[in-house]
């Protein structure tokens, strides 16, 4: 048998959280060349550690060969992007944040937030590995760097006289496969008095809610705050406040200094870390039960589609997101069943899904074909996408959503 380690505390892996067979790279969109090849395939089992309960994957691809080139571009969500404004417009004057200060972004992507601190003349710095991201966010006039984020790169930062009075990482902590490496450069990066804040999918409501699509091979971890405090401690960082959001399907954000940085920890830890352990995150069991309510999902959906299919009704779907990938993929849905999903990214208009080959359209190729169901497979974005695509209520057409439970919204 393999002998799996943790990630963080190096502890034999034995148990599983859950095992969704195998599974493409979610962000490996197919050109129409490429269908008649045969894909990769990854297995996507999850396992929790006995001993730090870090519920992780493990590593099949290199991070240079998932995010080298990546096809998710963050300014395309209205929603997110007015997350992340009101985020800027609290925190700048809540660290007194001006033009002599430094802000960083781990994973900045095409400049999305950063662009809201330069807009105040606060300089900034973008860290993202991906190369036609970062190109994207540097055409902004956004300073962005194209590399990965370690202890090598944020001594080469330091050594350039650049820390980090504010250092953000919105959804990255899941997405690196060495994540002491990691967290050891935000602690070198980090100036004395800053701080760290990190957004992150919340392990307590990936499982309530049933969330088991947004674990895919570009997720190396998923975390609750239990985890996390334990790993920043082993390096050094306190974390001294955490808020919740929708954003998601439900994240925490958590704010961290210095161990030893001159910042009260709020009672808003100690909070969420007692909400934790009365839910179960500190118990096996409640990780031995998740599989049965994916099952669960699995059959709600495919029984739903092969019903409308038989009463000649037609569903199509709207988005193309890496958990629609690892849903559909799961569920061994393909184009017999739903005939081709849309996307508002021209970067992945055109090409097709991995693992179901659905062709990726546009929404306007949608509204053309007046479809009795509209499957929204972001499905945490389902309040925008309804407000974009009210047009198919002209027809009597109906929005589904397939998680925590199906449902039909009118």
């Amino acid at each position: 048998m393999t002998h799996r380690s943790c990630r963080f505390c190096q502890n034999e892996l034995t148990e599983t959280f859950v095992d969704l067979g195998m599974s493409p790279l979610s962000n490996a969109y197919l050109k129409k060349e490429e269908l008649a090849q045969k894909e990769t395939m990854f297995p996507l089992h999850a396992w929790v550690c006995s001993h730090c309960f870090l519920v992780q994957l493990e590593s099949f691809e290199t991070p240079e060969g998932i995010f080298g080139e990546y096809a998710y571009f963050s300014s395309y969500s209205s929603s997110w992007l007015e997350h992340c404004r009101v985020y800027a417009d609290n925190i700048i004057p809540q660290l007194k944040l001006g033009e002599t200060s430094q802000v960083v972004e781990l994973a900045s992507n095409d400049g999305y937030l950063l662009q809201y601190f330069k807009q105040h003349g606060i300089p900034v710095l973008g860290i993202e590995p991906a190369r036609n991201v970062a190109r994207v966010a540097r055409d902004k006039g956004i300073p962005t760097e194209a590399v990965f984020f370690g202890q090598q790169t944020a001594q080469e930062l330091r050594d350039r006289q650049i820390q980090a009075d504010l250092l953000i990482g919105n959804n990255v902590l899941a997405h690196v496969p060495d994540i002491n490496d990691f967290v050891a450069g935000m602690q070198i990066l980090l100036a004395q008095k800053g701080t760290i804040t990190m957004e992150f999918p919340h392990l307590l409501r990936l499982i309530e809610k049933n969330q088991f699509d947004t674990i895919y091979h570009e997720h190396f971890s998923y975390l609750s705050l239990h985890t996390v405090e334990t790993i920043f401690a082993h390096h050094g960082l306190r974390i001294y406040n955490v808020e919740e959001y929708p954003t998601h399907g439900g994240s925490i954000r958590i704010y961290a200094c210095h161990q030893n940085a001159p910042i009260t920890t709020l009672s808003s830890v100690e909070d969420m870390k007692l909400r934790e352990k009365d839910f179960g995150l500190l118990q096996l069991q409640t990780y031995k039960k998740f599989p049965v309510q994916v099952k669960e999902i699995r059959e709600q959906l495919t029984q739903f589609l092969r019903e409308k299919k038989s009463e000649g009704k037609t569903v199509l779907g709207y988005g193309a997101p890496a958990k629609g990938n690892t849903l559909l993929t799961y569920c061994e849905i393909t184009t017999d069943l739903l005939a081709f999903t849309v996307d508002r990214s021209e970067y992945k208009q055109g090409h097709y899904l991995p693992g179901s080959h659905l062709p990726i359209l546009s929404p306007e190729d949608l509204l053309a074909a007046k479809p009795d169901y509209v499957l929204i497979l972001p499905w945490n974005l389902k309040d925008e996408i309804m407000e974009q695509m009210a047009e198919i209520r002209q027809w009597g057409g109906q929005f589904v959503v397939p998680i925590p439970k199906l449902e039909i919204l009118p």
